[in-house]
């Protein structure tokens, strides 16, 4: 039986609480979310990092979570083995001419242009991602292509955002929205209805950028992951765990690195 493990704070209280358990040649480390009341049922998630981590309502003990995790123990290994074997296919990027970058799904190859007398700037012309630099360093490629992505990010996602709440009648005006680069997730909704989403989304489909955005609409309404929250969000996007999926899988690319294509 794995025995829990807690990282106190300074107040003495539980800040980490972490389960394991093996599942064939694989010991799974599962960390459990602090409680939360409003939780009803169990839920589990795979990071494309391969963390892994639970949410379960407050009256569940840990050995009622652990047995529910050993239950779809089958579904966690096959998760991390998926994300494991992009991981390994994934290689730093060293924003030089020939990598791979993505915008909506589709992927782009990087050109670089050292022009000391023009003004820098980046053009998306048949397939490329061509980028005009006066000093020709990966520092200087990274940011102009980070200030290009931002751009574009806040122009398809306040597109999106209000063509969505055509569907979303329980949200009566629209939620103000920022832009806001985060390590873990794609988006978020504050308590007073702020929605932030994480501008490496525009890098994936705008079926996955419709799922964010309406996953972080539900939350106006519901401000958890509860039943009511599940079937607002299968209502406006019945086929939202597949997408799920789809985001999922691009995150090591989009976010770790790049797979190396042939220069042209």
């Amino acid at each position: 039986m794995s025995v829990p493990i807690l990282l106190p704070e300074a107040g003495g209280r539980p800040t980490r609480h972490w389960l394991s358990f093996h599942y064939a040649d694989q010991l799974i480390v599962v960390e459990r979310a602090p409680k939360a009341r409003q939780v009803q049922r169990l839920l589990i998630k795979v990071d494309p990092d391969c963390r892994v981590s639970v949410q379960a309502p407050a009256t569940a003990s840990d050995e009622d979570v652990l047995r529910a995790l050993k239950h779809r123990g089958r579904w966690i290994y096959q998760q991390l083995r998926q994300f494991r074997a992009l991981l390994t296919h994934v290689t730093p990027r060293q924003y030089v001419s020939g990598e791979s970058h993505y915008y909506l799904g589709k992927q782009h190859v990087l050109k670089v242009i050292e022009a000391p007398g023009d003004t820098p700037q980046v053009r998306m012309l048949r397939g490329k991602l061509e980028v005009s630099v006066r000093h020709k360093t990966a520092e200087n490629v990274r940011e102009l292509l980070r200030a290009w992505y931002r751009a574009r990010a806040r122009d398809v996602f306040d597109r999106r955002l209000h063509a969505l709440l055509e569907q979303t009648l329980w949200v009566a005006d629209e939620p103000p929205l920022r832009i806001q680069t985060m390590q873990t997730q794609w988006g978020s909704c504050s308590p007073n209805g702020r929605i932030t989403l994480n501008p490496h989304l525009v890098k994936t489909p705008r079926e996955c950028i419709d799922y964010v955005i309406l996953h972080e609409l539900c939350h106006i309404a519901e401000h958890n992951h509860s039943e009511r929250f599940y079937r607002l969000l299968t209502q406006v996007m019945p086929h939202w765990e597949k997408v799920k999926a789809r985001l999922d899988g691009m995150a090591a690319l989009v976010l770790s690195g790049l797979p190396k294509l042939d220069n042209d």
